[in-house]
């Protein structure tokens, strides 16, 4: 544990430590049940359950001891800042741990970054007239983008992140404490992901969280599936797409009915609806249970999405005009962006949260067998 986690991590203990005692939130969310099953807690355990939370902050209201009683327990921020140190703990290469810092302003310079070169590599190689020309039927997106540019770059970062991503899990795990092996279980997975895909702790006791204020809400949650559903429709017509292009030899852009256009279309109106309502409710959220530092990342991840679904659309809807080219090169900038990023932003947070719900299921298994409570 280095000297910048020492405050949090010590902090963290001494509010678990309370909680533990008093158990008035055991209802809420995953972390209170997990925690019962400890009776001391260690840097991976808490750790373990910083992850845990959803940062629905319905502990912090419900809490008789938040501030500005003199317990000063304030569980939502303390996890929200242990749960971002554990982010840049666990990065790999270490080297780059640093990009978590500030992460908005990274995120920002290199989809800036990524858009420029490939606007400017689009005007030099291809030249003005082409990419500003009018292109239309089969494989006229490759007019402006040549084919093996499109495919193989995008695949190269796909690699590099998942690579990055599954190291930087393996070592959350192992740092934790815990059986990296557990992690491959079919049944635990397919409870946590029960869990993803219904979004259960972001119920709180059932009647919604306090993201805002003292009154229970539904909306995070409805957010969250509309932005996690939209964006598993997107790549769902993404692999659509491939097949039709590697096995069919179909060639894009597709008709408007087709599969992979009215699942893009769909998934890329839950991105805009998910990442705009997300962003609304940061801006009306309560400050007092939250990590302000945080906030650039949380804003700079949402905004990346909305840029990348939006630019898609308008991608959809002017194809067939001389915008095409700009369009799809500001859209290969916003998924570059993404993807270079992922690894070191705010997509982290799904991959560790998942792998904490697998390891909840795994501790409940152990410890309650057989008691119907999966």
């Amino acid at each position: 544990m280095s000297v910048a986690e020492r405050p949090v991590v010590q902090e963290a203990r001494r509010i678990m430590e309370v909680c533990n005692a008093c158990r008035y939130c055991e209802g809420f969310c995953a972390v209170f049940p997990a925690m019962e099953m400890r009776r001391s807690f260690t840097t991976g355990d808490l750790e373990y359950l910083a992850n845990l939370c959803h940062n629905c902050t319905a502990c912090f209201h419900a809490c008789q001891y938040a501030p500005p009683h003199e317990f000063d327990i304030n569980n939502s921020r303390v996890m929200a800042r242990l749960r971002a140190g554990t982010y840049e703990k666990y990065a790999w290469p270490g080297s780059f741990a640093r990009l978590f810092r500030r992460n908005g302003t990274v995120i920002s310079v290199a989809t800036a970054m990524a858009t420029a070169l490939l606007l400017m590599l689009a005007l030099t190689v291809q030249g003005k007239d082409i990419v500003l020309s009018l292109h239309q039927g089969g494989g006229s997106f490759y007019s402006v983008v040549p084919y093996r540019l499109m495919l193989g770059v995008p695949l190269v970062m796909v690699i590099l992140a998942t690579v990055v991503t599954v190291v930087g899990l393996v070592r959350f795990a192992r740092g934790t404490g815990w059986n990296v092996k557990q992690l491959l279980d079919p049944e635990l997975m397919w409870l946590a992901a029960r869990n993803v895909l219904t979004l259960r702790y972001l119920g709180g006791s059932g009647d919604g969280c306090n993201y805002e204020d003292d009154t229970y809400s539904h909306k995070r949650r409805w957010y969250h599936q509309i932005l996690f559903y939209g964006f598993g429709l997107c790549v769902l017509s993404t692999t659509a797409a491939a097949v039709y292009e590697h096995f069919l030899h179909w060639q894009a852009p597709y008709p408007i009915t087709s599969f992979p256009v009215v699942t893009g279309t769909l998934g890329g109106v839950g991105i805009l609806l998910g990442s705009a309502g997300l962003f609304w409710l940061k801006v009306k959220r309560d400050p007092r249970p939250q990590a302000e530092s945080l906030l650039g990342m949380d804003v700079a991840f949402s905004g990346l999405l909305f840029l990348t679904s939006l630019s898609g659309l308008l991608l959809l809807s002017l194809r067939e005009t001389r915008a095409m080219g700009v369009l799809l090169v500001l859209h290969l900038g916003f998924v570059a962006g993404f993807f270079i990023t992922l690894p070191y932003g705010k997509f982290v947070h799904a991959v560790y949260r998942f792998a904490a719900l697998v390891r909840f299921a795994d501790e409940k298994r152990r410890n309650h067998p057989g008691n119907g409570i999966f």
